[in-house]
């Protein structure tokens, strides 16, 4: 899908050429004289069309518009989630009408500001996503162009741009983790990860298992050995600055799938431990969308790919493995197999002396409980590092809340025949989980994000959000310069 900005009004986007036109409509906007804001004025007189967000008027075929469809829809006083509200309800509304939709206009009538501009255009691409890998027949995505007019457009443009970028990266990151686990094995995994550095400045390596061994990651190696796909270590890294520059590491967990291993999971909506590499896939898709902005910064992402299953070979309960740091783990319970690969790709990070290392994670059960589906769980080390993720994650709606890491909670971890154990018990599982990560993470500022309650949906929606590439790109840009000629 391609996107354009255009600076234009009301009266200017209405002679478009289009197959709709989505008029967002926040409180105390005036309109102009055209015919459709005459139109659109008469509607709101009338009392068939207010502010109030989602509230929806569609038309069709005014004089004077190109568009053969019109929605018009509140959004309130133009927040951010008011924007969202609008976009959707408008898109649900052109999807169940008749008729192709290739072309499609939006005019933000209101508040024109980035944090608008972002939540609108985000929320059509969201709308219009559709999976198609695994399907013989389907309904293809017909959205091919969509033009965003607003008056300020040139204040807007590097907003704009790195929307655009961002939906890039959302989108790879939700086609990884939508695909099967036979689709996406770590060899799988492992090729999209090649295929990012097709792009400028882009290079990945992709160590296998004698690799891995004779690295010393032991934790990452026992979770792997129960499986017949043989693991795959992904190091990807964007060099955008001189090399003198510290990078930032990013670290995804990468389990293709999760059957629990030993201490096997229920049946029951087992099939979306297909998400269990969403961290991974929100790394690759970071990168994707730094490919889109060439920014000077250096970032490394580390992903630990491997499937965690049952067998004759697979890591029992009770088993003690010796980590890349020489720590030794007591492995108490085999579905707590993120944290396993995780420390080891945390070791591996100190090589890169980096500035600031995030992990991703769909790690705990116990941060669904905590947190829903709408934040994310924060846990860092150092107070600046959490404030710029909080802080990245309220500018793009991809919300994080942080969570304690006080030492009291590392107790539990205590074991009579390892130096840690991998589970901590029941109470204040995710924090555990956390804690234990810690200690693999002292040689650096160092924070951990919990999306095991956000990074897909269940039920009917069912499908990967491709958060937190959101919150984690306006991380990494965040006061950072970024090229004005985008170059491919």
């Amino acid at each position: 899908m391609n996107f354009e900005l255009k600076p234009l009004d009301l009266a200017g986007s209405s002679q478009l050429k289009s197959d709709a036109l989505i008029v967002i409509l926040a409180s105390g906007h005036k309109l102009g004289k055209d015919l459709l804001s005459q139109k659109i004025n008469s509607a709101i007189k009338a009392g068939e069309i207010d502010t109030k967000p989602g509230k929806l008027l569609s038309l069709f075929k005014v004089d004077g518009c190109f568009a053969p469809r019109i929605v018009v829809v509140g959004a309130g006083e133009g927040s951010a989630r008011q924007i969202r509200q609008a976009v959707t309800a408008a898109m649900s509304a052109l999807r169940s009408g008749a008729g192709t939709l290739k072309r499609l206009v939006v005019v933000l009538a209101g508040q024109e500001t980035g944090v608008v501009l972002r939540s609108a255009v985000t929320a059509v691409a969201d709308a219009s996503y559709v999976y198609v890998t695994t399907k013989s027949k389907f309904e293809e995505r017909t959205l091919e162009r969509v033009i965003v007019c607003v008056p300020t457009a040139k204040v807007l443009d590097l907003d704009f741009r790195k929307t655009v970028a961002t939906i890039y990266g959302v989108e790879f990151a939700k086609e990884w983790a939508n695909r099967p686990a036979n689709h996406a094995t770590p060899v799988a995994l492992a090729q999209a990860a090649r295929s990012l550095a097709r792009h400028d400045r882009i290079s990945c390596q992709v160590f296998g298992p004698k690799e891995v061994q004779k690295l010393g990651m032991g934790s990452f190696a026992a979770v792997a050995q129960g499986s017949a796909q043989p693991l795959r270590f992904i190091v990807l890294k964007y060099e955008g600055a001189a090399r003198s520059q510290a990078p930032t590491v990013l670290v995804g967990k990468g389990i293709t799938f999760d059957t629990g291993g030993i201490s096997i999971k229920p049946a029951a909506e087992m099939d979306e431990m297909k998400f269990d590499m969403s961290g991974a896939a929100s790394v690759l898709g970071v990168f994707r969308s730094l490919a889109e902005l060439r920014p000077q910064i250096n970032v490394i992402g580390l992903v630990p790919a491997c499937e965690n299953m049952p067998g004759g070979k697979a890591l029992k309960p009770g088993d003690v493995v010796t980590s890349m740091s020489g720590q030794t783990i007591e492995v108490l319970n085999t579905d707590a197999e993120g944290r396993l690969i995780l420390c080891d790709a945390l070791t591996y990070a100190e090589r890169f002396k980096p500035r600031a290392v995030v992990d991703i994670a769909t790690l705990t059960g116990a941060c669904v409980i905590a947190l829903g589906n709408v934040r994310s769980g924060l846990f860092a080390s150092n107070d600046q590092l959490a404030d710029r993720l909080l802080a990245a994650g309220e500018a793009t709606q991809d919300l994080c809340w942080r969570m304690p890491l006080d030492e009291d909670y590392a107790e539990p971890l205590k074991s009579n025949f390892a130096d840690v154990a991998n589970v901590g018990g029941r109470p204040a599982g995710a924090i555990t989980a956390a804690k234990f990560l810690h200690r693999f993470a002292d040689k650096f500022p160092w924070a951990h994000l919990d999306i095991a309650g956000t990074a897909w949906k269940g039920g009917a929606a069912k499908g990967a959000t491709g958060r937190p590439v959101g919150l984690l790109l306006e991380f990494l840009l965040s006061d950072l310069p970024i090229p004005a000629v985008n170059r491919k």
